[in-house]
């Protein structure tokens, strides 16, 4: 007969979310807002950083692929309430935006997270992700380095993640703009700001 408590057997049967959550790692990569319309007044800005970026994060992610990291795409939804995912992704390709898609376009192993606002942990299901993958490095890419990274890699350090946010895979509206978001989060946050290509996928500590 089994002596297994109610408490722990719930506990075992949802060590997966159900099945949403199978992988298990102690580090992530999160991509920030990169299925964008870029249909803002900020975007024409944006463009010339847009291609250089999207070869950074892609080749990042395979490496990560490669060594068995989740990838987590964190999004906005744009105002879209009624809409899912790839219902968002749809909808960006058909526009400015068809080529950032195409590099980037989430694979079906990926996770998602929709979000309301700039941080990905607001109001959103990244946190209870996390924790059932067993992440505790965030990887932190995306969109825009001065504003949704910033407020995303803010809320991961007081929630005590160790992090990298790769300076060559994150852009703002500006160059200046972006290297002082840089400059803050390796300062304040602790952040591993080296360029993606030295960013290793192990723990720090």
């Amino acid at each position: 007969m089994s002596h297994t408590t109610p408490r722990k057997s719930q506990r075992h049967r949802n060590a997966d979310l159900h099945g949403s959550a199978p992988d298990k790692s102690e580090v992530a990569l999160i991509i920030v807002d990169v299925i964008n319309d870029l249909d803002f007044p900020e975007a024409k800005q944006l463009a010339r950083f847009i291609p250089d970026l999207a070869d950074k994060i892609a080749r990042l992610k395979r490496r990560a692929k490669a060594a068995r990291v989740p990838v987590i795409y964190v999004n906005d939804n744009f105002g879209r309430w009624r809409s899912d995912f790839r219902a968002l992704i749809e909808h960006c390709r058909e526009g400015k935006a068809r080529s950032l898609i195409e590099k980037l376009y989430p694979k079906q192993d990926d996770y998602f997270v929709l979000k309301p606002k700039h941080s990905g942990f607001f109001s959103s299901t990244l946190e209870t992700l996390l924790r059932y993958l067993g992440v505790r490095r965030l990887i932190i890419t995306g969109i825009a380095g001065n504003f949704c990274v910033l407020f995303t890699a803010n809320d991961a350090y007081i929630r005590d993640y160790e992090l990298a946010v790769p300076s060559d895979c994150v852009i703002s509206n500006t160059a200046k703009e972006n290297k002082e978001a840089l400059q803050l989060m390796k300062r304040y946050l602790k952040a591993d700001t080296r360029l993606s290509r030295r960013i290793t996928f192990g723990r720090r500590s």
